[in-house]
């Protein structure tokens, strides 16, 4: 096993691409050496989508579990109150991670979004973050990462855009955005 004495916290946050990315690798580096993994993704639909990364991650012998799939921006049939409900699940869901001592390493992917969008408001993901077991390593995802979280991480990232083929009209690509 590891020989870690403190988990540290990870935020990668930011306007450009790469956030959900570097956290796969993390997590492809701590299997590697035999740490268990745990991947929380929000906002994330795999039935519309795919998300080839987390079959592999699954594959690798992660656990993987999403919640809150479909955000009312991109499915306006889903309220805002329902997005909320489902975060909430997710975030007990988490705590139960946390008590079964079930990883070394869990990414909360998009997790940002869920408190940039008010899903979950921020002492209640800081809240998180103070119960975390001190060992585990923590990632969290996703744009709008606030001060406060900030504050909490050791580590942060912050992904810039400077250009991006969005702009010029390029949708998202199967095995690049998704």
């Amino acid at each position: 096993m590891n020989q870690r004495k403190k988990g540290l916290i990870y935020v990668y946050t930011g306007d450009g691409k790469g956030k959900t990315t570097a956290s796969v690798g993390q997590a492809v580096r701590a299997v590697g050496h035999q740490w268990k993994v745990c991947y929380v993704y929000f906002f994330k639909n795999p039935d519309d989508y795919g998300y080839g990364e987390l079959e592999v991650l699954e594959n690798l012998g992660v656990k993987v579990s999403g919640f809150a799939q479909k955000h009312p921006h991109f499915y306006k049939d889903i309220s805002p109150d329902e997005m909320r409900s489902q975060c909430l699940e997710g975030a007990d869901f988490i705590r139960k991670l946390f008590k079964e001592d079930a990883c070394d390493l869990l990414i909360l992917d998009e997790i940002n979004i869920a408190l940039r969008d008010k899903f979950l408001q921020e002492e209640e993901l800081l809240a998180l973050l103070d119960d975390k077991p001190p060992e585990m390593e923590l990632i969290l995802t996703g744009r709008g990462a606030t001060e406060k979280v900030i504050e909490k991480a050791d580590l942060v990232t912050s992904m810039t855009k400077l250009k991006h083929h969005f702009d010029q009209g390029i949708e998202g690509r199967e095995g690049i955005e998704y």
